[in-house]
């Protein structure tokens, strides 16, 4: 069973420093629940690079050639239509519809990969049921610690106390 001890702290600039101080003691399941994005947090929290960048490229690559394949086979091939005597392969024409699926095939991805990535959808944690946890959507600085012995909760405790947080609480969760 997971546990995990938290800290609130009442400036950004502390919650950076005591997650800094956090890492530097040898804790490495941190996270942080702040109410706007804070400046160097990611660094300190060691939060990899996303690769949804990536996956929206392929996505859309793949949809622009997607959809350039079937205007192709289906005007080209499949029912070959001479119209005016315009060319059966009128890549200019498909020019549109290629960059359209493009564009949604691309945003399909990187929403399907949002949830993904972030473990949606969660609807409850145990930290949620922290009453003082509501602060963190307003003015709290939360850092969290995961931990799975009792001997490391009250460790993480006395050194969040030390480091200055000005609540520290202790959940026990599931996940």
């Amino acid at each position: 069973m997971k546990h995990w001890v938290l800290g609130e702290f009442r400036s950004p600039e502390r919650l950076v420093e005591a997650a800094r101080a956090l890492r530097e003691r040898g804790f490495v399941r941190l996270d942080a629940h702040t109410p706007f994005p804070v400046e160097g947090l990611d660094e300190v929290l060691e939060l990899k690079s996303s690769r949804l960048p990536a996956l929206g490229l392929v996505a859309g690559l793949s949809g622009a050639v997607g959809a350039y394949l079937v205007q192709w086979f289906t005007q080209g091939v499949d029912w070959p239509l001479n119209v005016g005597g315009r060319p059966l392969h009128a890549a200019p024409a498909f020019i549109p519809i290629t960059f359209e699926s493009a564009v949604l095939a691309a945003a399909g991805a990187v929403f399907l990969g949002v949830f993904v990535a972030c473990g949606l959808p969660r609807v409850t944690h145990p930290v949620f049921e922290l009453e003082s946890f509501r602060s963190a959507s307003v003015d709290g600085f939360w850092v969290s610690v995961a931990v799975d012995e009792a001997s490391q909760r009250e460790t993480v405790s006395e050194t969040l106390r030390t480091l200055g947080a000005a609540q520290v609480s202790q959940v026990e969760g599931g996940q």
